[in-house]
């Protein structure tokens, strides 16, 4: 797992809602600000987003929370919409601000707060939408909730079926997802040789200090592969 990419048309309130309420630390990458938490990081950038997380792919990104009754209170405290609140499941669907979707069970077991826990797609084929992260990354086959989903080191993608049709995730809120990756250009060689569609090729971005590239998946989220966030 590496970062969750936010594009907003406010994203100084959005990243002080990270930091003040789930204890994002702030740190710099050239011009971008990121927020790290345990097992990701969260990068928000100014743009005009065409729509919030809900109704694209890529509907939310998921936490894990030491208590749910201490995160209730932070969120409620910040006037932040509760979408799901059961108190017999522990669960809490949050709304950020511009329509973000955060969802976060309760964990008693994690040492920290919060820690990153999963991806959540919404997809047509939720089978093959797996069986692709599984080729492609090398993710191991798994289920949550009796739901298919494909693990990776530090969290998860998992996959719902939608009774409705979805967007691309790019040029939503919640834009991309990304996955730090080592030996980024021979891993781009490898995919562009298993035919993996490209939305922007591998390039070293001095400015930032990072590897990137950008690939689509079959039902169109948004991943960007990055190498130099590890260790940050």
């Amino acid at each position: 797992m590496g970062h969750v990419h936010l594009v907003l048309k406010d994203p100084d309130a959005q990243q002080k809602l990270w930091i003040d309420v789930l204890g994002a630390e702030p740190s710099k990458a050239g011009p971008l600000t990121l927020l790290k938490l345990p097992g990701i990081f969260i990068v928000a950038t100014k743009g005009d987003p065409m729509g919030g997380s809900n109704g694209s792919v890529v509907n939310h990104v998921g936490f894990l929370a030491k208590s749910y009754a201490d995160i209730k209170a932070k969120l409620t405290a910040a006037n932040i919409k509760l979408i799901v609140d059961s108190a017999q499941s522990k669960q809490i669907i949050a709304e950020f601000p511009e329509e973000v979707r955060v969802e976060f069970n309760e964990d008693s077991a994690i040492s920290a707060p919060i820690t990153m826990h999963h991806m959540h797609l919404f997809v047509a084929d939720p089978e093959a939408e797996r069986a692709w992260y599984v080729k492609t990354f090398g993710a191991a086959p798994t289920t949550r909730r009796n739901l298919p989903a494909a693990a990776i080191p530090g969290g998860e993608v998992d996959f719902l079926k939608s009774n409705q049709a979805t967007v691309p995730s790019k040029g939503r809120t919640l834009d991309h997802i990304g996955f730090e990756v080592k030996n980024l250009e021979a891993f781009c060689k490898k995919l562009q040789a298993d035919g993996v569609t490209f939305d922007s090729p591998f390039r070293e971005v001095a400015q930032i200090g990072l590897k990137i590239a950008f690939v689509l998946d079959p039902a169109g989220a948004r991943i960007e592969l990055t190498e130099g966030l590890a260790g940050r």
